[in-house]
């Protein structure tokens, strides 16, 4: 289905260095980048330009864009968010969705992956020494950080801050007048390399989710579109939050197979009991 065709990334960061030689190895592709393509109008991390659809909208568009403008049939394209944990709420994470198309087949498939390894953060500075132990703790410079005169000043903004020179000398330039600031990680995947990693381990899963073929028309992306709770307690046998039955699904024939106990587990942990750990 996709061998030796041409295959367009969707990036202007870089993340082509991690995710073309999966998919080149897996789906026998050849990956292009659309050099002239601008994700930056879609949404920036920095706040500069708002991201004005949900993720996978904008997943969905950049995806689209570049394969206009690379005139291919064939794409690839991934989206981050940061923030909360979703169910872990004071932890920050990365959530990384992949999205490929392929509109010769007519073929959508996305991946997620939702990771708390990484570095996101940012704050309001006062001092150049709280600059300073604010760069050591987010692992600059290897990590980028951004600068700017206050969180909503696009006026004056420096990116892909990667060496202490520069970080002193801009933030000194900044503060002239005052020592306030505001500082964050820049969280670009050319400019930082724990989100480059999460977004190579959505690229595998992706490819996990093309090689999951349905049973019937053997379509790639065969899989979970829902999760069913109600995995029984240990002790009480009270239905629990916790996934029972997993539902697979062809997006393509609409074949679907049900799957129980997803995690090989037939009962669960009384700690995850609302009625024995309310």
């Amino acid at each position: 289905m996709f061998g030796n065709r041409t295959l367009v990334i969707g990036t202007k960061h870089q993340k082509e260095k991690v995710m073309a030689p999966i998919l080149e190895l897996e789906l026998g592709v050849h990956c292009i980048v659309s050099e002239n393509f601008d994700t930056d109008q879609l949404g920036t991390f920095s706040g500069e330009v708002d991201r004005k659809d949900d993720a996978i909208t904008t997943l969905r568009n950049k995806c689209l864009t570049a394969m206009k403008l690379a005139n291919c049939d064939l794409g690839v394209a991934s989206e981050g968010s940061f923030g909360a944990h979703p169910s872990t709420f004071f932890v920050p994470a990365d959530e990384e969705l992949l999205i490929l198309i392929d509109k010769k087949n007519n073929l959508e498939i996305i991946a997620k992956e939702i990771s708390t390894n990484t570095n996101f953060n940012a704050t309001e500075l006062n001092s150049e020494d709280e600059l300073i132990r604010f760069a050591k703790l987010v692992q600059f410079p290897s990590h980028a950080l951004i600068l700017r005169k206050t969180k909503n000043d696009f006026s004056n903004i420096k990116k892909g801050i990667q060496d202490w020179n520069s970080l002193i000398m801009f933030y000194r330039a900044l503060t002239v007048q005052s020592e306030l600031a505001y500082v964050e990680t820049d969280m670009r995947a050319g400019y930082n390399p724990t989100r480059m990693a999460v977004i190579e381990k959505v690229t595998q899963k992706l490819i996990q989710k093309i090689n999951s073929r349905c049973p019937k028309c053997l379509t790639p992306g065969f899989s979970v579109t829902e999760v069913v709770a109600g995995l029984p307690c240990a002790i009480c046998n009270w239905p629990t939050n916790s996934p029972l039955t997993h539902l697979y699904s062809c997006k393509q024939c609409n074949f679907v197979v049900h799957k129980k106990y997803p995690h090989q587990l037939a009962y669960e942990n009384p700690m995850y009991c609302n009625v024995c750990n309310p």
